[in-house]
């Protein structure tokens, strides 16, 4: 017999139990719209972190001092005349302080560094200036508002030269940062950059244990990160840990692109194990669909009788089963790829969910859902091919 007669044999039994069909497809429909769905959330939470850190630039070196250390000025000047060290930054940062501007008051976080921050960190300012070294060195009452922060306060954003209160003191607004939007970690926009020395004072602390250190480009990153592992092992009195593996207790010294491997890394586990959750639903829809081709036989037990007892082939009963399985799995994971497509809009527009949507992986899910068909189907059919044509005709 012809493997296409075959075909349309099979596509004959699946539309004249429509509703059995279907049924039976759920399973898959579910499996593969889900691993599309989760796996597109995986994947957009892994491109929405690594693209939030790489807006940093690549060349930007993060220190992390866990034990107090007190770096001067001229430590500072020292480093920057190191190999591959372009700037250097040190930040004092707190994520709730109280603002005021007449009758109108918010909370809102800080930042406090130097005049190299705005570089070093990717700000730019769309009205006024930035902190300069000279606002540091007087410890002057300025500070630059970001956009909804302004909004907030103000009801506008044109305010440079405006005031306001931070936790009780007054702040002459000097800038306003260009508006970056939302990200993983919040609204972007809603802060206060003021000088280091003025937010100290402010915030009533001397200690800094953060410092952002630009690299000269991204060849020159690990020469940067040697030297200032170095620095840090003379400041604390420690052996020269510049190359070696060995982890302290004192500092941690990271790069952006570390970084971005390390949220990639996890990302792609949490990716992997939404993907597992949908191969599940898969693995159940094949059993059900194992589940409808028995049935199947035993319904058309004297079909198959007759047919054998005219000359059909095993291997042809076979081939006919296997194409009824594989044809529900197919179909159902057609309408569970558009189902992934359409879900992964809706959670997108409605939910404001990041969802990245591969290619790759919508092949491999349908293709997955199709084999699970013809596996699962494999006992069925093999059943079916087996049947002895004298007992399947006195079968009642």
């Amino acid at each position: 017999m012809k493997i296409t007669q075959l075909f349309k044999m099979a596509l004959y039994s699946v539309w004249n139990n429509k509703v059995r069909s279907f049924l039976t497809m759920l399973g898959i429909i579910i499996g593969i719209s889900s691993v599309i769905i989760l796996v597109g959330m995986g994947q957009g939470t892994e491109k929405e972190v690594s693209d939030e850190i790489s807006s940093l630039g690549t060349n930007l070196i993060t220190v992390s001092l866990t034990k107090t250390l007190n770096i001067t000025e001229a430590d500072l000047t020292e480093l920057k005349s190191k190999p591959g060290i372009k700037a250097v930054a040190p930040e004092v940062s707190s994520n709730n302080v109280n603002i005021k501007a007449g009758s109108k008051s918010s909370t809102t976080s800080i930042e406090a560094s130097n005049a190299s921050y705005a570089a070093i960190k990717n700000y730019t300012v769309s009205s006024g200036r930035f902190i300069t070294d000279r606002d540091v060195k007087n410890r002057y009452n300025v500070l630059v508002i970001g956009t909804e922060t302004a909004n907030n306060i103000f009801g506008y954003t044109n305010v440079v030269g405006q005031y306001m209160y931070v936790s009780g003191i007054q702040y002459k607004i000097v800038g306003v940062l260009t508006a970056a939007g939302t990200s993983t970690t919040g609204s972007s926009d809603d802060k206060i950059i003021l000088p280091i020395s003025s937010a100290q004072r402010l915030l009533k602390t001397s200690t800094i244990s953060t410092y952002y250190v630009e690299g000269e480009s991204q060849v020159k990153i690990d020469t940067a990160m040697s030297y200032l592992k170095m620095f840090l092992n003379k400041k604390y009195g420690l052996r020269n840990l510049a190359t070696s593996t060995t982890t302290n207790t004192y500092y941690r010294v990271l790069s952006q692109t570390s970084l971005i491997t390390t949220a990639t890394s996890t990302s792609t586990s949490m990716s992997n194990m939404l993907a597992g959750v949908g191969a599940i639903s898969l693995l159940v829809g094949g059993i059900g669909i194992m589940n409808i081709m028995l049935v199947s036989v035993i319904e058309r037990t004297k079909e198959i009788g007759t047919r054998k007892a005219i000359g059909a082939k095993r291997r042809t009963i076979l081939i006919q089963f296997l194409i009824e399985a594989s044809t529900v799995s197919g179909v159902g994971g057609i309408i569970g790829v558009l189902c992934g497509y359409a879900g992964a809009y809706i959670a997108k527009t409605f939910f404001s969910t990041s969802i990245v949507i591969s290619n790759n992986i919508v092949l491999g899910a349908f293709v997955f859902s199709v084999l699970v068909g013809l596996i699962f189907g494999i006992y069925p059919a093999n059943k079916a091919s087996k049947l002895n044509p004298i007992e399947a005709l006195r079968f009642e």
